[in-house]
């Protein structure tokens, strides 16, 4: 590596890492505000909230890698463009191909970071700031597991699989127990959702009743069952699965699958998040077309909001192709490629078009 492929990529880290703080000074922010509601509940102080922000940063940090890289690079490039850097490099004989070369390696070393981040230190920290903040909030429950949830609520018992939303779940299993603590009955729902007035409503709820001696089972499309637990307390030991870690992911698709339980959610999470770490290379290299020709004199804040735009562009299309494959029966793995083979080919074409 050049000095020139050096300074190229070292331009890219630093105002990536400028803007990154920038990034999650804003998010702890506004991840602070949003706990305005729950201070003073339970044990719940103003101190705890600063806390659990502090804590949600290293997620954070992981989700809005992908447009913090991107900006900081349209910044770092901008800044060497318009004070006719780029120019000069151009002249002294570098090409094209060896100058995205080296924003590309500083896009891998964003990836490596990305994954560090994402992987071991992201998950451990959200996941602590949820127990952090449930337990200050609700000292009366208990819960138990790392792959599922136990909670107890007062003479039943409700095991959960995974949380597929703020207020839903799936896998639900319910034991019931009579007054003299004896086993009564054992349900099962495919997915439970934890309505307003403390009310969960069952989908597809099979129980089995133990009575005088033997044994009653009964079915139900839907069952309303009264708790007073919440779906914050709820989802405290299950994970979100675009807040698991890839092997974790991979192992509950192999799980899901042995079981032939439907895969798609999880399938779609696993690629997503692969695509996701690495589009951050990729979304790297996008700012350098913006380099050259009109956009080369355009200020910061131009660059600023364009690299907005296409954040959110492909943040939302994520999204949507996420609803996607939970609502249609298309390929997970299809849709979970999809932005970062369209991000790729955009690239490549503005690349091509700047020789």
């Amino acid at each position: 590596m050049t000095i020139i492929d050096r300074y190229l990529a070292r331009t890219v880290l630093v105002y990536t890492a400028l803007v990154m703080g920038v990034l999650m000074t804003l998010g702890a922010l506004f991840v602070f505000i949003g706990q305005q509601d729950d201070i003073g509940v339970g044990a719940y102080t103003a101190a705890d909230a600063f806390v659990y922000s502090l804590l949600s940063m290293p997620q954070q940090f992981f989700e809005l890698l992908p447009i913090g890289s991107l900006l900081g690079s349209l910044l770092g490039l901008g800044l060497l463009a318009r004070s006719s850097e780029i120019i000069v490099i151009r002249a002294s004989g570098v090409s094209l191909g060896r100058m995205s070369a080296a924003v590309l390696a500083a896009g891998f070393i964003l990836v490596v970071v990305g994954v560090i981040v994402g992987e071991y230190v992201g998950p451990a920290t959200q996941q602590y700031a949820r127990q952090y903040k449930v337990f200050s909030k609700f000292a009366d429950f208990s819960v138990a597991g790392s792959g599922s949830a136990w909670v107890k609520d007062g003479n039943n018992i409700v095991q959960l699989d995974r949380q597929t939303g703020d207020a839903m779940f799936g896998g639900v299993s319910l034991f019931r127990f009579s007054s003299d603590k004896r086993l009564a009955a054992v349900g099962r729902a495919s997915t439970a959702i934890v309505g307003a007035g403390e009310r969960w409503q069952f989908e597809g709820y099979a129980e089995t009743a133990f009575v005088d001696g033997g044994t009653r089972v009964s079915r139900e499309r839907q069952r309303t069952f009264e708790t007073h637990v919440s779906p914050e307390f709820l989802g405290l030991a299950v994970i979100l699965p675009n807040q698991m870690r890839t092997l974790q992911l991979a192992r509950y698709l192999g799980h899901l699958r042995e079981n032939q339980l439907d895969t798609r959610q999880i399938e779609f999470a696993l690629w997503a998040r692969i695509a996701r770490t690495l589009s951050i290379a990729v979304i790297v290299l996008l700012a350098l077309p913006f380099c050259f020709g009109s956009m080369r004199s355009a200020g910061s804040g131009a660059k600023t909001v364009i690299g907005v735009l296409i954040g959110i562009g492909f943040y939302l299309l994520q999204r949507t192709l996420e609803s996607s494959a939970q609502v249609f029966n298309v390929n997970p793995i299809l849709l979970a490629w999809t932005p970062l083979v369209l991000l790729t080919v955009a690239t490549t074409v503005a690349l091509r078009r700047t020789q």
